[in-house]
């Protein structure tokens, strides 16, 4: 995948779930990322999707923390139907676990650094095998699984935090989910500031092989909410069906209302 490598253009957005998110293709994305990377600009991208929408919508500090964001994109089809209704179209959902792949084909070929952060132990080991594999010449400067609270913890964080800084990545993805994975970066982001940090959920997870991904067909239809569910049912009913599910339906009924209205 070859960027073009061009100052950064006016941002397109919309506000949609209580968050703003950028109205941005995947291939604009890399194109903005790497192209920042190459000028010596780092950044944080976060990726809100329904539940992120939802946690926002209850804590104003965690709504900041996604506008602050660099780039924010949808991911979660309800983001991308409801911006549709509102006449802002996003183009298309734009995942954590896309993005790893895509970035680390345009890494490879721009021979930017990359470091897996978070995932259960030897899977970020996994996932960096994986993307070598599809992309040769893509450069690892490092692989990190750190303990359950580390963050918590000063001489746990310091640790981390130092094995980060002396692997002087350009690109790290980080993979603990919202909001620990962003309020973790934003503490980051001071010691690497020509890095861009990519809040990554389970894209970690799935590149590593630990979890199955929904089939292309699911995923287009927004429906890969479903195929989790059906695979962890115990760990995510909850969250779906109790919690998420009633807001994205209040999201959309307030957006086609306003449609009608507008």
């Amino acid at each position: 995948m070859r960027t073009r490598i061009v100052a950064p253009p006016k941002r397109r957005r919309v506000s949609v779930g209580g968050v703003v998110v950028d109205r941005l293709t995947e291939i604009e994305v890399v194109d903005r990322v790497i192209g920042a990377i190459r000028r010596g600009s780092g950044g944080h991208l976060v990726t809100p999707n329904v539940d992120i929408c939802r946690a926002c919508a209850r804590d104003p500090a965690l709504r900041a923390l996604v506008l602050r964001a660099s780039i924010a994109v949808a991911d979660g089809m309800p983001l991308v139907w409801a911006s549709r209704l509102l006449g802002k179209p996003v183009p298309a959902r734009i995942t954590g676990a896309d993005l790893i792949w895509s970035l680390s084909e345009a890494a490879a070929f721009y021979r930017v650094p990359i470091y897996l952060l978070g995932g259960p132990p030897g899977v970020g080991d996994r996932a960096a095998r994986a993307l070598c594999e599809r992309y040769p010449g893509l450069s690892i400067a490092g692989v990190d699984a750190p303990p359950w609270g580390f963050e918590e913890d000063a001489e746990q964080f310091a640790a981390v935090r130092d094995a980060l800084t002396s692997a002087r990545p350009l690109l790290v993805f980080v993979g603990l989910g919202f909001p620990k994975q962003d309020l973790l970066i934003e503490r980051l982001r001071g010691d690497l500031p020509e890095t861009w940090f990519v809040g990554c959920g389970s894209a970690i997870a799935f590149a590593g092989g630990a979890v199955a991904r929904a089939p292309v067909w699911m995923r287009d239809r927004g429906l890969e909410w479903l195929f989790r569910l059906l695979s962890e049912p115990s760990r995510l009913a909850r969250r779906y069906l109790v919690d998420d599910l009633p807001f994205a339906v209040r999201l959309l009924t307030v957006c086609a209302v306003r449609r009608l209205f507008t």
